[in-house]
Parts: C-alpha cells; structure tokens; sequence
C-alpha cells in the first residue's frame, strides 16, 4: 500500500488516534515539513517514540511534487505542474495583486502585495462546459486533502499566500469530503487561513450547497452561473440539466438566508452567446432579491477547443453598467491573467511543458479579495 500523505487530515487524525499519539503533535509535523520540505521523519524534533514509527511506516511528507514551474509574461501569474504520487498531473496557479492600488475613502489604499492561490481539487472534470479547457480531459479521480493541502505547501515557496479560490481544475464540491477537510487544514496551525480568505466555486451542485454552511461557515460560495436561463446553461454547461436554475435558485436563496453573506456570481462572456443587453436585464432581475457581488469573465481561448469568441470590451462595459446602474449590482470584470501561460480562467489542462522564467514578478489591483 502506498503511504499517504501527511497533508491527509483524517488519515493522520485517525492513524494518530488508534496508535495513542496526541493530535497536538500534527501541527507541529507540518510546519516542520512545510519548512523542511526534504527532511528525514527522524529530523523532527520532540516527537513521541510511536510517532516516528506511525509516520516512518505510514506517512510520507509530500506525495506530490512540482514537476514544472511557469510564468506569465507580465510576471503576475504563476502556474504550477504538479504530479501526485499516482503519476497523474494537476495545475496550481498563483496569482499577485498590490492592494495598494487605487483609492479607498480618498486615500490611497493600505496594505501591500499579496498572493491568491487557485487550486484543483479533481484531476479532469465531469461537468463537461464547453468553454473550460479541464472538461475536455474529462474525470479522471479525485484528489485527498492532502493533495489539496499540498499545493499550499509548494505555492508557499514562492510566494506568502493570504487567500484561497477553488477555482483550478475539477468540481469542488464533487469531492466533497476533501474539500472540507481540506480546508478545515487550512484554518489550522501552521497554515491559519482565515475562513473569509476562501472561496468555494461550484456549477451549482444543490444538494452540497445546502450543507456547506454547516460544515464550512464563512468560506465565500461563488456560483458559476454563466447564463440567466436555462436553456442557455444546458447548451455551455451540460451539467446545468441536472441542477434546473429555478431550483438552485431557491437554494442559493435559502444558503443566503442560513450564512447571511453574499454570494459571488461568476459569469463568462462569451460573444453572441450570453453577452447581449437582454442577457443583462434577465440575469439583472434573476439576482435583484439576492445580496451577490458579478463578477463578468472575459472569455480565454482554449486552442483548437475553442468553439466561442470573447466578448468585446464595449460589450461588457454596457452589460456591467445595466446591472449597476439598473438592477445595483456590486458587478466587477475579472482581470485577465496567466494566457500567455494557459493559467487564466478556463485554461487549465494538463501539458507538461519544461519553460520557466526566473523574472521578478510585478503585481496589479486585486480582484479576488473584496471587502463584502
């Protein structure tokens, strides 16, 4: 059998339970490992003599390794090629933003440069959009928390990590039970996370997000609803058949009345398709009894996959000013980051290409972190 990683929150837990070691020794493990990511299980200090022996026969500290590093370009983006312990591949990306441009109150903005992580949580999807790169692979398996965990611990070498997006390759809350161990790891020694500095993004998996209050109160949910009817939904995201937008409606609703906190709406813009004024209006009056912050997704090219055109800028300044200005929509247009690199929204499919980059980085606005 092979060992599994000691990232894996309940394997650990359990292991450490049924051997009579105490659970306060994990967090210590960790922060050892994070630091000393090549060290010998002996190497840490102060453990229990059983400790060594569980963990030596067990446990590994990384099941998965960077295999290659790429940056964008513009040095704001960071893609990561890791390969899990089943020879799989899945991406990482890590996006940098200055939160000290622009103006808040009319004083310039506090704070500095701070990174968002994007992580996978399954190899491949099943949700099958037909405008995401990943669908295109197909599902291929889940991933363990502690394959989750372990993409914080190699983007931590490259960059302080202050926030979290489930927003990289797979269907969160189809691997339910790691996403939430997952993240309660997140939150913990040495990592520290803070619940509000993670979101959650899902198609609209309705019978998950009527329990993801519970399991996981204040991390952001973010929707990706990408069309304000249903037909068009089941024509870009097949999935969407399953999940009837009335009645992720009436879920989103009820979430929104448990968590009492908004809700991020995710929608891409695709020409011709879901980006016209009419499309405004409906998803304007779809949204207007919800406390939501939009944000509108230029569309990114997939190669040879691509079946869409990206909507033009005048586009989705006129849609953006109809759900302000009309409905008073919070409406954001996401930034557009990682193309040249395949790391932007939508891009992630596994290519083990070798280029790296050894620039600075440069940093721009946030756009993931919004005070709600």
């Amino acid at each position: 059998m092979k060992p599994r990683s000691v990232f894996d929150v309940s394997q650990i837990r359990n292991e450490f339970d049924s051997a009579g070691i105490s659970q306060k020794f994990i967090p210590i493990i960790w922060k050892y490992v994070i630091q000393n990511p090549n060290c010998g299980w002996d190497e840490i200090p102060s453990l229990p003599s059983a400790a060594y022996a569980l963990l030596s026969s067990k446990f590994k500290a990384c099941t998965s390794a960077v295999h290659s590093v790429f940056n964008s370009s513009d040095q704001v983006t960071t893609k990561l090629l890791i390969q899990l312990q089943n020879g799989a591949f899945v991406e990482a990306v890590i996006m940098r933003y200055d939160s000290r441009l622009g103006v808040y109150g009319g004083e310039p903005r506090p704070g500095g440069i701070r990174s968002t992580l994007c992580v996978s949580s399954q190899v491949g999807c099943k949700m099958g959009c037909t405008f995401c790169a990943t669908g295109s692979m197909g599902f291929k398996n889940n991933l363990s928390s502690g394959e989750i965990l372990e993409q914080l611990v190699h983007a931590s070498r490259f960059a302080q990590i202050r926030n979290i997006v489930f927003m990289g390759m797979g269907e969160p809350l189809n691997n339910y039970s790691a996403l939430v161990e997952a993240v309660q790891g997140m939150i913990r020694y040495p990592f520290q996370l803070s619940f509000k500095r993670i979101t959650v993004s899902t198609v609209g998996i309705i019978h998950a997000i009527k329990k993801l209050h519970n399991d996981l109160p204040n991390v952001n949910l973010a929707v990706s609803l990408h069309a304000p009817v249903q037909e068009i939904r089941c024509k870009i995201m097949p999935a969407a058949r399953a999940f009837p937008l009335g009645k992720l409606m009436d879920t989103l609703q009820e979430y929104q009345k448990n968590s009492q906190q908004k809700i991020f709406i995710e929608y891409i813009m695709l020409d011709g398709v879901n980006d016209q004024e009419e499309h405004a209006h409906l998803l304007g009056k779809l949204l207007e009894t919800f406390e939501v912050v939009v944000n509108l997704i230029p569309f990114n090219p997939i190669g040879i996959l691509s079946q869409f055109e990206t909507s033009r800028d005048e586009k989705v300044t006129v849609f953006q000013k109809i759900l302000r200005g009309t409905y008073n929509i919070r409406t954001t247009v996401r930034k557009q980051m990682g193309q040249d690199i395949s790391g932007a929204c939508g891009q992630l499919v596994v290519s083990k290409s070798d280029a790296d980059s050894e620039r600075s980085p440069r940093v721009v606005s946030d756009i993931e972190d919004l005070h709600l």
